[in-house]
């Protein structure tokens, strides 16, 4: 416990905190300063008033709104200063350029991949038009297309597919791409690490993205600086900086890997022993992900050269990272990433075309049950009008405070007739959406603000895959090892309880 509690108070994060807390002291002190000013105050009321318009004339969300009205409320000094710290979420001059060489590196790519391949999204429409809409959406803004010659394998377990990605790294020839959000030591590390560094003995071209903040409190300092000096590529994203900043916010929670170009990985998969049940933290960790096969996989090759070329600054030749392998598919697959760098939101629209064009059931897990306005109504209206709609979240949570939000956002559900379970075996993080046996999401992407909004994210669609009917079956036998959440047990609830839960829901596109 003293060598956890030493190496606390030793490592960047603790550091990182200390310095943070001294800025947050200046300016605390500055502002006792200014209050004893009329010019001060008044200047400062001004920026909150003007910050406050800003807020009502942006295109942001409405909760993300009433969120920072509260603020300006709370704090009717300090607010527009506090907001133009933590709330303004337009690039600076340096990003903005990184953003346009990400776009630069992105049309490249395209211009030398196979991104003009029309014939599966007309297959798709003949197949179904309503699910092709949903597919046009998705590449009109995301970039990334629908494809065939892909063969899709799912894992229900963290198990199953931890196995299954050392099996196939062992065959590696060409080159290996992992990204992140946490990387922690342990077995399943150690396990992969000794895999990776006899590939890369043998040649093999090893890269390795991971989450700065993510993984902070699982690695020790200068981890990137070790693996890099035994010859892999390693970089962290977005690096932790001990100064008030909102960029901070924006992270890389992605989760990808690429073998060779032609084999391809992602779900809710982290490297970590939770997530294989090697570390039992929250119960049994339920966790879920895809493998693909063929075409499909240039997609993910793409979000991670795009981030791998936004981290670096270096252009990269995307034509040595295509597939080379053609398979047979009984169905569509669309891999996409999204990204808070632009206005879109094609993630949560992504789930809310889903819940929209259900005729007879969706099924969704999620670790997390954040919603914003938009998806309230969407799974309201699909479950008034005769939808099967089912919502599996955990019993044991791994964030008190998120799970205090998710609770409190069961009762307008249960009331429009949406059926709320729990996961009672232990925490599950799996993100799935399910539905009509024709169409299924499978990602990194939680029901809650900080991925719709906030995060580098990615998913999978598939349509019409056989694969779809394996996803419905593994949710419906994950709710009959459920707890059905029902009116009665949240009039039980205690008062305490529902009081911090509506205090928190107000906070919730903030946290």
């Amino acid at each position: 416990m003293l060598r956890k509690l030493l190496k606390f108070l030793t490592g960047r994060l603790f550091i990182s905190l200390v310095l943070v807390a001294l800025q947050i002291a200046f300016f605390v002190y500055i502002f006792s300063f200014a209050q004893n000013d009329t010019l001060w105050i008044q200047l400062f009321s001004a920026l909150s008033l003007l910050m406050t318009l800003v807020v009502v004339v942006r295109s942001l969300n409405p909760a993300y709104k009433i969120g920072w009205m509260l603020i300006f409320m709370v704090f009717p000094v300090y607010g527009g200063f506090l907001y133009l710290l933590f709330g303004n979420r337009k690039l600076n001059a340096r990003l903005r350029k990184r953003l346009e060489q990400l776009n630069i590196f992105y049309k490249k790519g395209v211009e030398g991949g196979m991104y003009s391949d029309l014939l599966p999204m007309q297959a798709l429409s003949s197949y179904s038009r309503t699910l092709a809409r949903q597919a046009q959406y998705i590449a009109n803004i995301s970039g990334y297309p629908v494809w065939g010659n892909t063969e899709v394998e799912y894992f229900p377990s963290g198990e199953s597919w931890a196995l299954d990605v050392l099996s196939e790294l062992k065959k590696a020839k060409s080159f290996i791409f992992m990204e992140f959000f946490i990387v922690s030591e342990g077995e399943l590390w150690d396990a992969l690490l000794e895999v990776l560094l006899e590939k890369r003995k043998m040649g093999v071209q090893v890269r390795i993205l991971y989450d700065d903040v993510g993984s902070i409190l699982e690695l020790p300092t200068h981890f990137d600086r070790r693996l890099r000096s035994l010859g892999l590529d390693v970089v962290p994203f977005n690096p932790l900086r001990a100064h008030l900043n909102s960029r901070l916010n924006s992270r890389d929670h992605r989760k990808v890997v690429v073998i060779d170009g032609n084999i391809g990985y992602t779900g809710g998969m982290n490297i970590a022993d939770e997530y294989v049940n090697r570390l039992i933290k929250f119960g049994h960790w339920k966790d879920t992900a895809v493998k693909l096969k063929g075409d499909a996989v240039w997609s993910l090759s793409q979000m991670f050269l795009q981030l791998w070329a936004f981290s670096t600054s270096q252009a990269e030749n995307f034509a040595l990272y295509r597939p080379t392998l053609t398979c047979h598919t009984d169905g569509f697959v669309q891999p996409f990433a999204d990204n808070p760098l632009d206005n879109e939101n094609v993630a949560e629209n992504a789930y809310i075309q889903i819940i929209s064009m259900a005729k007879k059931y969706v099924w969704i897990t999620t670790p997390y049950l954040v919603l914003d306005n938009e998806m309230f109504t969407a799974l309201k209206i699909a479950a008034q009008s005769g939808v099967d709609v089912r919502i599996i979240t955990p019993h044991m949570p791994d964030k008190w405070y998120v799970f205090a939000v998710t609770r409190q956002n069961y009762r307008p559900l249960l009331e429009a007739g949406v059926r709320i379970y729990e996961y009672t075996p232990g925490f599950l993080h799996a993100k799935m959406f399910v539905s009509d046996d024709r169409v299924a999401i499978i990602g990194t992407i939680n029901m809650d603000y900080r991925s719709f909004y906030l995060h580098f994210e990615n998913g999978v669609v598939l349509y019409g895959s056989s694969v779809i009917r394996q996803v419905y079956e593994d949710i419906g036998h994950t709710l009959d090892i459920s707890k059905e959440i029902d009116m009665a047990f949240m009039k039980k609830r205690p008062l305490y309880k529902r009081i911090i839960g509506m205090l928190l829901k107000i906070a919730a596109p903030l946290l």
